[in-house]
Order: C-alpha cells, then sequence, then structure tokens
C-alpha cells in the first residue's frame, strides 16, 4: 500500500493529529539512512535517503540522526510504502543536543589519577635538580688538590673526586630528562581525556518523521532535501577530424559534467543525474522600479563628510543599475538525456560514489558527431595567424550550457577553448588552432593626417588606407573569411566614411559588432588574393579625437 503522504516542515512543536483513539504517547524509533538517489544542479543538489523500518500500531516516531548539518530544513519531504495504511505527520529537522559521554566519571578518575602520577615525577625532578646543585657545589669548594696535613694529593684521587662528580651530574641530568618525557606524554593524554569530556558539537542533523499506522507493517521511505554546497560545471571535448579527398570533417562533440559536492555527507553508489536547472534564481522575475531622469539637485549644506558621501552613492545607484542590464577502441559509459518543456535531466547509467570534499569528477554525458563547416578566420589588424574553425547548427535538444572545451585536432590537443551557449537551432563556432599553411599579410599602405577646405581650413582629416594578401598554401580549396574594422563615430561632428578603392566586404557588422567587417571567399589551391581597405575621418579643426575599443 502506498502511503498517504501529508508531510509538512515544522522547526518548532511538532504536532500530529490522533489517528486512533487514546492519549498514548508516541513512541521513538530509532532509524538510519542511506543516500539513494541525487540530482545535481548547476547550483545545488536534491538528495534522496531511502529508510526501511518496522512500524508497530499506532503513533510512532521515526528518529534519524544521519543527515547532513547543511540541508535546506524547509525542502524536507517524504514519501513511501507501507504493507497497511500508514500516515506521515510532522517532520521535525533539528541538530541533535550535544550529550555528555556516559563514562564521565572513569574520565574523571583517570585524569585525576595522571594528575597525580605528574606530580610525582615533578618531585622526583625536584630531588634529581638538588642532588645535582650539591654535587657541582661539591666540585667547587672541595679542597681535592691537598690533603689534610696540605700535602698534595696522588693524581688518582684527584682522577676519583672528578669522576664522582661527574657521575653524579650526568645520572640527575638522565633522570630530570626522562621524568621530563613521562610529564609530557601526561600531560597529552590528560588533554585527550579533557577533549573526551568536554560536549562536542553535532556534525549531523536530526530528523523526527512522526507516523500512525493502523496496524503493525514494515515501511520504506523515501526522504528528499535540497543542499546548495554541490554543483556541476559542463565540460568539453571537441574531437575535428579535417577529412581528406575522400572523407568529408566530422566533428564529434563529447558532453562531460564536472560534479563537486561538499554537503558533509558521502554519497556510495547512488542513482546519479544532473540537471540544467538553475534552482538559485528564486521563482519570480526581479521586480523593476521607476527610473527617473532630472537635472542634478543642488547641493544641500553638508552635516557630515560621511553624510554626503552616502547621499552621493544612493544618487548614482540607479546608473549603476542601468549599466548592469546590458582502432576498437573502448567505449565510455554516457548519461540518457530526459527532456522535458522545461529542463533537460542526464541520468548517469549505473551506480556512482562521490565523497564529500574528495574533488571534482568528471563523467560523461552524451556524444554527438556532426558534419561542420570548416573555414580560415583571421583578424590580421591583431594576428596575422590563420586559425581554422569549424560552425555547426546545434540540434539537440539539451541547450549547450557555458563551458570549458578541449580541443583537438585530428587526435592532436591543440588547447582549450570556451562554450559559449547555445540553444536549438542556434550556429555554434569552434575555433581548432592555428593554420599555418595560410598565409596573411597586412600592409599599411598610407597614413595621412591633415587639414581639409578650399580656401580656409575648416576641419582635420585623418586618412588611411591597407592591403591584406591572403596565400593558400593546401592542395585543396578551402573557405576564408577575413576581418578588418571600420572606424565608428557617434557623434555627428565627426564623419567616417570608407572610400572607394575598398575592396566590397561581404558582410557588415558581422555578429552584432559595429563596424566590423568580413571578406569571405573560397581560396583555390595555392592561390593568392589581396583585399583592399581604405577609410577617411573627418572632425572639426579646433577638435582633438581618439580611437578606443568599445566595451
Amino acid at each position: 500500500m502506498r502511503l498517504i503522504a501529508n508531510s509538512f516542515l515544522t522547526t518548532s512543536l511538532v504536532v500530529l493529529t490522533a489517528l486512533a483513539a487514546g492519549e498514548a504517547q508516541a513512541a521513538d524509533i530509532a532509524a538510519s539512512s542511506a543516500v539513494d538517489a541525487v540530482t545535481v544542479y548547476p547550483d545545488g543538489a536534491s538528495v534522496t535517503r531511502l529508510v526501511t523500518l518496522d512500524l508497530p500500531a499506532g503513533e510512532n516516531s521515526a528518529v534519524l540522526k544521519d543527515f547532513p548539518l547543511t540541508l535546506d530544513p524547509s525542502s524536507l519531504r517524504v514519501e513511501g510504502e507501507a504493507g497497511a495504511k500508514l500516515t506521515i505527520g510532522a517532520i521535525d529537522a533539528k541538530p541533535p543536543r550535544a550529550a555528555p559521554p556516559v563514562n564521565l566519571p572513569e574520565l574523571d578518575k583517570r585524569i585525576e589519577a595522571l594528575k597525580d602520577e605528574r606530580v610525582n615525577l615533578q618531585g622526583a625532578i625536584d630531588a634529581a635538580r638538588a642532588r645535582r646543585k650539591f654535587a657541582e657545589r661539591f666540585a667547587d669548594i672541595a679542597p681535592v688538590g691537598i690533603g689534610d696535613k696540605g700535602e698534595a694529593r696522588p693524581i688518582s684521587e684527584w682522577r676519583a673526586a672528578f669522576a664522582a662528580v661527574g657521575e653524579e651530574v650526568a645520572s640527575t641530568e638522565a633522570a630530570i630528562r626522562d621524568a621530563e618525557r613521562k610529564q609530557r606524554d601526561l600531560d597529552r593524554e590528560i588533554a585527550r581525556l579533557e577533549q573526551d569530556k568536554a560536549q562536542k558539537p553535532p556534525n549531523k542533523l536530526e530528523v523526527r518523521i512522526e507516523l500512525a499506522a493502523a496496524a503493525a507493517t514494515k515501511a520504506t521511505l523515501r526522504v528528499t532535501y535540497a543542499v546548495r554546497s554541490a554543483r556541476w560545471t559542463p565540460l568539453y571535448d571537441a574531437r575535428l577530424d579535417t577529412g581528406a579527398k575522400d572523407r568529408k570533417p566530422a566533428l564529434e562533440l563529447v558532453r562531460r559534467a564536472e560534479i563537486t559536492q561538499a554537503t558533509g555527507e558521502d554519497w556510495s553508489n547512488v542513482a546519479l543525474s544532473v540537471s540544467t536547472v538553475r534552482t538559485a534564481r528564486g521563482g519570480n522575475a526581479p521586480e523593476l522600479n521607476p527610473l527617473i531622469v532630472q537635472y542634478p539637485q543642488p547641493p544641500r549644506p553638508q552635516a557630515s563628510v560621511s553624510g554626503a558621501m552616502d547621499n552621493r552613492f544612493r544618487s548614482a545607484a540607479p546608473a549603476a543599475k542601468v549599466a548592469e542590464s546590458l582502432a576498437e577502441r573502448a567505449d565510455e559509459q554516457q548519461a540518457a538525456a530526459d527532456v522535458s518543456g522545461f529542463q533537460v535531466v542526464f541520468k548517469i547509467p549505473g551506480r556512482v560514489s562521490l565523497g564529500a570534499s574528495e574533488g571534482a569528477k568528471s563523467l560523461r554525458v552524451s556524444t554527438v558527431t556532426l558534419a561542420p563547416d570548416l573555414a580560415v578566420r583571421a583578424a590580421p589588424v591583431k594576428d596575422p595567424t590563420a586559425f581554422l574553425e569549424a560552425s555547426f547548427k546545434q540540434n539537440e535538444d539539451a541547450p549547450l550550457l557555458p563551458g570549458r572545451v578541449s580541443i583537438y585536432r585530428d587526435g592532436v590537443f591543440v588547447g582549450r577553448g570556451q562554450m559559449a551557449a547555445a540553444s536549438k537551432d542556434e550556429t555554434v563556432r569552434l575555433g581548432f588552432g592555428g593554420d599555418d599553411k595560410i598565409k596573411i599579410e597586412r600592409a599599411v599602405l598610407k597614413r595621412n593626417e591633415g587639414s581639409a577646405g578650399l580656401i580656409v581650413t575648416t576641419s582635420k582629416t585623418d586618412e588611411r588606407a591597407f592591403k591584406t594578401t591572403v596565400r593558400n598554401g593546401h592542395d585543396f580549396p578551402i573557405r576564408i573569411a577575413i576581418e578588418d574594422q571600420l572606424p565608428v563615430s557617434e557623434n555627428e561632428q565627426i564623419q567616417v566614411e570608407m572610400l572607394s578603392s575598398t575592396t566590397p566586404p561581404t558582410a557588415s557588422n558581422i555578429r552584432d559588432r559595429r563596424g566590423v567587417l568580413e571578406w569571405a571567399f573560397e581560396a583555390k589551391p595555392s592561390e593568392v588574393r589581396d583585399i583592399s581597405f581604405a577609410w577617411r575621418i573627418r572632425w572639426p579643426k579646433d577638435k582633438g579625437v581618439v580611437m578606443v575599443p568599445a566595451g
């Protein structure tokens, strides 16, 4: 029989509605749980624990003391099955009380005995130090050189006296060192026992579940809760086969999930999934307040420097918010995707273990083989290197999330890049390193800064001309795209024009970037092509201009 789900959380007084006559107090039943399933989100995780227990008839309280302190108590939910009618009442989550050790009298007796032993050792140390002091004093004042009648003593008697004093000093030093070592051992043992006496803070959370069974039964409960100290990060492997005369290019894109968790509990042999849902964003879109444009208020008398600073910060806050709004190989197991309208869940096959604070674990999520379009792209105004680029349409239901991508070209690791977010049917571009067989040179043909006006100088000008030469060193045709920049004016007094000597570009404002031009063409084997590009800027003579990259 399935349990009647009627669970809610309270962190204070727990009240269970009686299901049977009588006012008998619910009995506590100690139980344990084990993590069975985990769904990891980019900013948290949902954990499900299994609890199996034998319930007598009537009202009972299942007490579990193995839940992590990091769980969100408001997220606790319970469901399950039982062999008889069973109702779930309240759920109470709280840290267990720190209890003193049960053998407190024995600990006190042991500590007292050790302290007595330490006092005895201190007495032995004091006695040895007194003996050493007496021997040293005897050596200072004893007339070892002459006898009772003033005659000289034999050398043998000198040596005997020296040996006796030396042996006494050495003996006392050894006794002191031995006693001090024993004292240090006693101090460590006393400190350990004192620590055992202290009440230790709890490292687990106590969860109490109120249950009412119509008859004695065996029940299996599933307790689910959320934790924040876990996450997964998307990683990718992009393996490009550039193809040959008899083989088209192919791109293998491998999704991976790098999972880390510091929840305070070990996930041992669990059913693991990763979801694209971001749980920490909340349920609603942010509320916007009115944005008022006005003239600056005249400064008021300043009561204090700090008050004036506070006013300036408050007046600047709306502007800040406006700115923010802008051969046969071994196959690696991978997840099965469960796609719904608002999320994608990748279920990792088999069971997985990941300990708390163990470090990151990378798991394969999915693999897809694509037919990419290859091109060579370069921006010689910054770097004359020609970079091989593969583009493809993202045709999976699961979106590509932003993450690091490891780049392989024809089986060779060529570096790392960044995968941009892409939904279904969006075009994705990935770079695969430099192509040394495409040579690109960009030369400045003209740079002339001067004045303009028929009779009287009315404006200043800056005119520049460039030539970019592209050589295809491959023995096959390849598509090449060259990018360059035309300055952009945001002031009507500053005029920018592209000159007629420019080779007409095939696209402008590419990827929504103002002034960025592209010349795209298919270069035949060993072909050399020149691209001309010239522009002129004109502005008032009494002004100065600078060109700065857009933010």
